[in-house]
């Protein structure tokens, strides 16, 4: 048996009706050319009638909410569902089935995950193969973002004639020879209190530091975040809105401007909430921020979460979007510096501590109009390469996240050949019309394209400090 981690037990605390505690992914695949008309059943077939057990860690049940241990009575047919949507069904109703299956508890008296093969989904246009999609739901306390998109990269293959024999819940029978990498590591009980007590010191340092900058707008507190429409109630029905965009849309914009892409992601997300909140006549005065995961995996692991998170200023209270990213550069470099100074278990206390307001509302709902931040905004790093099953390419794959009481919006976005794929989950009756929030995107990351643009002729850069440094034309105001 194996111990949860302090972080894993949280998120089976916070888990209720109204608020599950898994994440998931939607992949779309495109059929193979001459493939046959049975051939999502077949995929299906396979994987009912595989005889090889579920690896690490698809094979872990809970034992007392204190342990992992291995399950010896695996019942494929409770974790495996095959859909066939009314043809011909577009991305909407396939977004619809999934937005249901999203909203509801898996079973902890199982291992804690689900995997829904759907067919009947059109082609993307006429003359393209038709498609089918998985989408896979996993609890957030048996894998983070990174660790989940480490499991979709090892299930698949990377060229279309290598064939996918095994289930993907038995994928660590593909890699035997990274059998060692991707386990957790065992660590003695002396070691773990040794490198407790080595985190005091620089901990309070940092803490401390956080006091002296009290008052910076680059420098977030958890008392920082205003109240907003995003910070309602939520109830158990679940939207989720998915589009693709080009990455070099974003890399362009990032190297125009010498910042990073994801403080590009960042301002766009901002931008596109600014007006939602707008259109809603529900924009605060104060700027809303982002909570903005982190990791901190050094190993090639897929168990349990390595992350912490940054506090980031979306200034969202600004309409001159170079301003906004401009302090959105400036808050992301503060909480990655303070990060830098520290090593992993410093990070995580550093984070409990700070983080612990959040923590306490959350479980307890005390105080729901004193959020310490307004969503979270996470970008996973997915693939480079293509990836297929069995012949048949994946052509998206749409994270899915968690929301909480207080927090009726996530924004999770993973990278994937040469696109950003964004998964926008939300409480569909918090937040009325989410999907919105897909063209918001686009027109904020047209008007950052037109910006960079015209900032790069008149050489004007944002600098690590945060100031602009002026070419020969002065900055123009720029429309909200």
């Amino acid at each position: 048996m194996r111990l949860l981690t302090a972080v894993d037990q949280l998120f089976l605390l916070l888990e209720s009706r109204k608020q599950p505690m898994h994440v998931g992914g939607l992949f779309l695949f495109e059929l193979p050319e001459n493939s046959d008309s049975d051939f999502v059943c077949q995929l299906v077939k396979q994987m009912q009638d595989s005889d090889v057990p579920p690896t690490f860690p698809f094979n872990q049940v809970l034992e007392h909410l204190v342990f992992w241990k291995k399950d010896k009575h695996f019942d494929v047919e409770h974790h495996l569902h095959h859909v066939a949507l009314p043809k011909p069904a577009r991305v909407r109703e396939l977004l619809m089935y999934v937005s249901r299956e999203h909203g509801r508890l898996l079973d902890r008296a199982m291992p804690l995950w689900e995997c829904h093969v759907i067919e009947g989904i059109q082609p993307e246009s006429d003359g393209s193969p038709e498609r089918f999609a998985l989408y896979f739901k996993i609890h957030h306390s048996l894998v983070d973002g990174i660790a989940a998109m480490r499991l979709v990269k090892k299930s698949l293959s990377q060229t279309p004639n290598e064939p996918v024999t095994l289930p993907i819940w038995s994928l660590m029978a593909r890699h035997r020879n990274q059998l060692d990498a991707i386990l957790p590591k065992e660590r003695s009980a002396l070691r773990i209190i040794k490198e407790q007590i080595s985190t005091i010191r620089p901990v309070f340092t940092e803490l401390l530091d956080n006091l002296k900058h009290y008052g910076d707008d680059s420098y977030v507190g958890t008392f920082d975040a205003p109240m907003s429409v995003l910070n309602k109630r939520i109830s158990a029905s679940r939207r989720i809105a998915a589009q693709s965009y080009d990455i070099h849309r974003f890399n362009d914009i990032a190297e125009r401007l010498h910042i990073s892409k994801n403080d590009v992601v960042l301002a766009v997300c901002a931008g596109a909430i600014r007006r939602y909140l707008i259109a809603m006549d529900a924009l605060p005065s104060k700027p809303l921020i982002a909570f903005v995961p982190m990791s901190l995996r050094t190993d090639d692991s897929v168990s349990g979460n390595q992350l912490s998170f940054v506090l980031a200023n979306l200034g969202t209270h600004l309409d001159d979007p170079l301003s906004r990213i401009k302090l959105i550069h400036n808050s992301m470099n503060n909480g990655k510096r303070r990060f830098r100074r520290m090593n992993q278990a410093q990070v995580i206390n550093y984070s409990v501590i700070a983080y612990a307001w959040q923590g306490i509302n959350l479980a307890t709902s005390l105080f729901p109009k004193k959020q310490a931040f307004n969503l979270i905004i996470s970008n996973v790093p997915g693939s480079e390469k293509p990836l297929y099953w069995n012949g048949a390419r994946l052509q998206s794959l749409y994270p899915a996240s968690i929301v909480f009481n207080g927090q009726a919006m996530n924004i999770t976005l993973a990278s994937y050949l040469d696109k950003i794929e964004f998964g926008i989950t939300a409480c569909s009756k918090a937040l009325p019309h989410v999907q919105e929030m897909l063209t918001l995107i686009e027109e904020e990351l047209q008007l950052l394209e037109t910006t960079s643009k015209e900032l790069k002729f008149q050489g004007i850069t944002v600098e690590d400090k945060g100031g602009y440094k002026k070419g020969k034309h002065k900055i123009k105001k720029l429309a909200p």
